[in-house]
């Protein structure tokens, strides 16, 4: 392997250091301690475990963690209420309504009702127009996480292309507007690209974020390219035994990392990132609705 490898679970590591330091800051100089709401709606097993896994580590950051369980059958009625209390509560900073919701709730409803101001995902629409039109915004924990990588790694971002692969409203729209406000030049590919991989071996910057295991091969990364790898998928792994599975991403590691720059390997690249940008945002948030300055280095 020529890559150099971005350790995304180092670097969340000290995400997550400099969130509790300044959480420990807010505490002792002004009587603050952020707080972040996650709702979880029936019992999903890995929505349970990421669930968990946000609370464990809200508290290690010396925040407030407030966890609300829902069964799957609760009235839609009955879920936007309790978003609107968690609206009103200022101890709260920050509410998650964790994804995918039960089929008769109105997911686009619910994310609508979250006060932006407490928006830690970065999903409502008035965070994706501020981010859209270049003003402060809550912006979407992966992309964050993503952009504080590349930042670490390149420094100044000012003038290299990048491809973003993948259009999503969570992962491919953000990241590419983050990179324009880099000053980044920036294409945003897709499945109905024509020639993708040509445009894809014109990147400085390779953003994967469609959800298709492997698509993309090593001769599509222009050599010294950084690969950031956003996909998660779960492949047949007959290697380790009938019906076991392993992770791979979007991009062939092997292949990629042989002409690559630096790359994120899956797993231990992005993913780790999210959660430690969730609680950077509840900081952030936290701190705008008190008035103060921003946490450094925490923040688009």
């Amino acid at each position: 392997m020529n890559a150099k490898l971005i350790d995304g679970k180092a670097f969340a590591a000290d995400v997550r250091a400099r969130v509790a330091e300044q959480v420990a800051r807010l505490k002792a100089d002004h009587g603050l301690t952020p707080g972040l709401a996650v709702v979880l709606v029936g019992e999903d097993p890995a929505s349970q475990v990421y669930v968990r896994n946000k609370g464990k580590q809200t508290v290690e950051a010396g925040m407030n963690s407030y966890e609300h369980k829902l069964d799957v059958s609760t009235p839609e009625a009955e879920l936007l209420a309790l978003v609107e209390k968690l609206n009103a509560d200022p101890a709260v900073h920050g509410i998650l309504v964790q994804l995918p919701l039960p089929d008769h709730i109105d997911e686009a409803k619910v994310l609508a009702t979250i006060d932006p101001a407490k928006d830690v995902d970065g999903f409502h629409i008035s965070n994706v127009g501020l981010l859209a039109t270049g003003q402060k915004a809550l912006v979407p924990c992966t992309p964050l996480g993503c952009l504080m990588m590349l930042r670490d790694h390149h420094g100044s971002l000012s003038g290299l292309n990048a491809v973003v692969v993948g259009r999503s409203n969570i992962v491919g729209k953000p990241m590419a507007q983050l990179l324009l406000r880099d000053s980044c030049t920036v294409t945003i590919a897709h499945s109905r690209t024509k020639d993708l991989a040509a445009v894809c071996r014109g990147a400085d910057i390779l953003v994967a974020a469609v959800g298709r295991p492997q698509m993309i091969p090593g001769d599509w990364v222009k050599p010294g390219a950084t690969v950031i790898d956003v996909g998660i998928n779960r492949i047949p792994a007959p290697e380790k035994g009938e019906g076991k599975t392993r992770l791979v991403g979007d991009v062939e590691f092997d292949s990629a990392a042989e002409v690559a720059g630096a790359i994120t390997p899956v797993p231990g690249g992005v993913g780790p990132m999210t959660i430690a940008c969730l609680l950077a945002n509840t900081l952030t948030a936290c701190a705008r609705a008190a008035g103060l300055p921003e946490p450094e280095g925490l923040t688009a």
